[in-house]
């Protein structure tokens, strides 16, 4: 009890937006001493890929924004696949291929157009290449894609990307995939805390909401939040889809504005996440299909750009040391083959990478 292993359902995103990260092999320590066995980046960093080779962390990479017009055309996604992907499967088990990001939500609207070609041609890459058993595309998306999330039964997507979503699921069903969604209970509540209750965002002990549709009984935003995202899918005829969280977490400091980012919630919506992921529950709508989440995230990245919440999502510093105590402990010692268990009650603060 107390230890993570086993949590299969758990993972976490190493973003690389800083200038003082530690190299890639101190990472994959850091992931090994917390027992971390799923990692999703937002590149394809060869020094990433190449150091994670033979280890056991499953890894989602990042083809970015900017190359989707590039590899829509199928030819240029066969040598994208065949540079990035291919000279590190399978010693580097890379299962998702994330086609973007939040491209539905983007500023930059032209990508729209270019997401399903994109993906369809990345998918057909890895059928050409006999990878595709394997490797799951599909494409990370915010929370805003939703007109309706509340109730949760009353979830809808909004009309203007309906006809690009319809492709969109249409290629995820027909091939299995996940739909992945960046949900944040945190943004919720920072635009409403008078309306929202903390404890409703954070999983503390609440009374909850009941769907008056449905009658099911939500007491977290975050599962209230991925079911309206199951309604959405259905309106559109697609019931089937799995949802898995690609993005979620709590920041640990913000600007005056940025009501709740503080260091006591980051630690306690993380950590009571981690109690949900360790019993492996599904949700409301679904609950014997286990629900699987990211968090975000594993660094503190000094050079995103934005609010001051945007730097402070990590569980880490950039020097090993914990943002917060969230209960994975790694109690590792020197010797890189002890093996370190995380404890929820361990009060350890310094994370020693050996």
């Amino acid at each position: 009890y107390g230890l993570i292993q086993g949590v299969t359902s758990l993972g976490i995103n190493y973003g690389q937006v800083g200038n003082n990260l530690p190299p890639p092999d101190k990472v994959l320590d850091l992931l090994t001493a917390l027992k971390l066995t799923k990692a999703r980046i937002y590149d394809t960093n060869p020094q990433v890929l190449t150091t994670f080779a033979n280890s056991n962390i499953e890894l989602i990479v990042t083809v970015e924004n900017q190359m989707l017009p590039v590899v829509m055309d199928p030819q240029q996604a066969l040598q994208w696949v065949s540079t990035h992907i291919k000279p590190y499967f399978p010693a580097t088990k890379i299962t998702g291929i994330a086609v973007g990001n939040e491209i539905f939500t983007d500023d930059d609207t032209s990508l729209l157009g270019y997401l399903v070609p994109a993906i369809v041609s990345i998918h057909g890459a890895l059928v050409q290449l006999g990878l595709d058993k394997y490797i799951q595309v599909s494409t990370p998306n915010s929370l805003a894609v939703l007109e309706v999330s509340y109730p949760p039964s009353a979830g809808s997507f909004k009309g203007e990307v309906s006809g690009v979503m319809s492709q969109f699921l249409q290629f995820l069903s027909s091939t299995g995939s996940p739909f992945w969604i960046n949900a944040y209970p945190y943004f919720a509540y920072k635009d409403s805390p008078n309306k929202i209750s903390l404890d409703y965002a954070l999983f503390n002990k609440n009374p909850g909401m009941v769907d008056p549709y449905t009658k099911l009984h939500y007491d977290n935003m975050l599962y209230a939040q991925v079911d309206a995202v199951v309604y959405a899918m259905s309106r559109l005829g697609y019931g089937g889809i799995e949802v898995r969280v690609s993005e979620t977490g709590w920041p640990s400091k913000g600007d005056s504005n940025e009501v709740g980012a503080t260091v006591q919630n980051a630690a306690v919506y993380n950590r009571n996440l981690l109690r949900r992921q360790m019993s492996n529950e599904g949700t409301p709508l679904r609950p014997n299909m286990r629900l699987e989440v990211y968090l975000f995230a594993l660094f503190n990245e000094d050079m995103k750009p934005g609010p001051t919440s945007e730097r402070n999502y990590g569980l880490f510093q950039p020097d090993g040391t914990m943002a917060y105590n969230v209960g994975l402990s790694a109690l590792a010692t020197s010797s890189s083959t002890s093996s370190a268990s995380i404890s929820l009650t361990s009060s350890a603060t310094k994370v020693i990478i050996p």
